[in-house]
């Protein structure tokens, strides 16, 4: 299924329509500042096994993964009081940080490199 949103004039229908195709363990092609992403939610280990095999990526290699603000960071990486303020100061624009990865319960292991793979993790911050 192609499910087209328009960036400036989304549909609720149509975000609706990717949110139920997400929770259902599909995927989403998504535009970023440089090139298009592929997204899954990052609570389907199925999903997230599917992109490493789209994507011929091995499953130590870590992922970014896009949030709608910084609410819960701390559920997902480890944020010093400095890189929390120059996180905040720079959001929203066309950033990636780099950041340790907290243990996480609710994130699925995948693959046999399950340490590697929550070393670290990327956090992109985007306004919704």
């Amino acid at each position: 299924m192609i499910l087209t949103i328009h960036i400036a004039h989304p549909e609720a229908r149509a975000i609706s329509k990717a949110a139920e195709i997400l929770a259902a363990g599909g995927l989403v092609i998504y535009p970023t500042d440089t090139v298009y992403g592929l997204g899954c939610s990052i609570e389907d280990k199925n999903a997230i096994e599917r992109i490493h095999l789209i994507k011929r990526q091995r499953a130590d290699k870590p992922f970014s993964f896009v949030c709608s603000d910084l609410t819960n960071i701390s559920s997902y990486a480890h944020v010093s009081n400095a890189a929390f303020k120059t996180m905040k100061h720079l959001i929203p624009g066309p950033y990636t940080f780099i950041l340790p990865a907290a243990k996480m319960k609710q994130l699925p292991k995948i693959g046999t490199s399950d340490t590697q793979y929550k070393r670290h993790r990327r956090q992109r911050c985007r306004p919704h």
